[in-house]
């Protein structure tokens, strides 16, 4: 199954400051979801989870039904 990969505008905000190589690192690891890749559950919020890119964190959430994978926020590992 193919998840459509949507974007809300603080992730789109924090991609467009970083240099090419780091977006196509990010968006790479993004692309691999919600199979592969460092992926942890967050305790606090039921039904959104954490990738890992090196020092980078996204924070996510996947709606199975609608086959829909929202990338809600990116950042440095001490800012997210």
């Amino acid at each position: 199954m193919k998840y459509r990969i949507v974007y809300d505008r603080p992730a789109v905000k924090f991609l467009k400051k970083q240099s090419k190589e780091t977006q196509t690192r990010i968006i790479r690891a993004i692309h691999k979801l919600p199979i592969e890749g460092d992926i942890k559950a967050l305790s606090g919020n039921k039904g959104f989870f954490r990738l890992r890119i090196g020092s980078f964190r996204v924070i996510y959430s996947v709606e199975h039904d609608l086959l829909i994978i929202r990338i809600l926020d990116i950042g440095n590992r001490g800012d997210i």
